[in-house]
């Protein structure tokens, strides 16, 4: 179930291809609206949910995919979320493409994705690191441009590559969550 606001939202990036944005105030509206729909669908199941990812940072270049992450008491209560996820449209990719991670996507027309959401142990490890990246980010404007710096010249090189072009900031990200909050 696609909203009808993704497109005004600026919304959508093929899979598989890379292409960055000018910061958009109204991803954090897209967020918002797609927070309650997801608080209803999953009620109780979520302990938490947060905008993260470049979209969340409101003055750099991002693929224009809003990231949520969605908090859940034990990383196994991610599997109860399928079917209620499902339910407001996502697609669930398993959780063995990224460690501690059940990944859900939507897309629009068939193969342009929209919002990837991230499902995983409220406080454990990797909703710590989505958290502490995106706040070091907020709070210090030359590292979020240069991680934007970075971002454009990996664009550019892994335009329709988006694995490699995720791997090849990996460096970057955990250089920055090895210095902590």
């Amino acid at each position: 179930m696609a909203s009808e606001h993704e497109q005004s939202f600026g919304l959508g990036v093929g899979n598989k291809s890379v292409k960055l944005a000018d910061p958009n105030q109204s991803w954090h509206e897209a967020y918002l609206l797609e927070e309650a729909a997801i608080r209803k669908a999953l009620g109780d199941l979520a302990v938490d949910v947060q905008h993260f990812g470049s979209t969340s940072i409101p003055t750099i270049k991002a693929k224009p995919i809003i990231d949520i992450a969605v908090g859940v008491r034990r990383f196994e209560d991610g599997l109860a979320c399928v079917e209620p996820m499902a339910s407001i449209g996502y697609v669930y990719a398993g959780s063995k493409i990224v460690p501690d991670d059940h990944i859900f996507g939507r897309d629009i027309q068939g193969d342009t994705r929209t919002h990837l959401v991230h499902v995983v142990e409220y406080g454990g490890p990797t909703w710590r690191n989505f958290l502490i990246f995106r706040d070091r980010l907020r709070r210090e404007p030359d590292l979020a441009h240069a991680y934007e710096a970075l971002k454009i010249e990996l664009a550019a090189k892994y335009a329709n590559d988006r694995a490699s072009y995720t791997a090849a900031k990996k460096d970057f990200i955990q250089k920055i969550l090895s210095e902590g909050a």
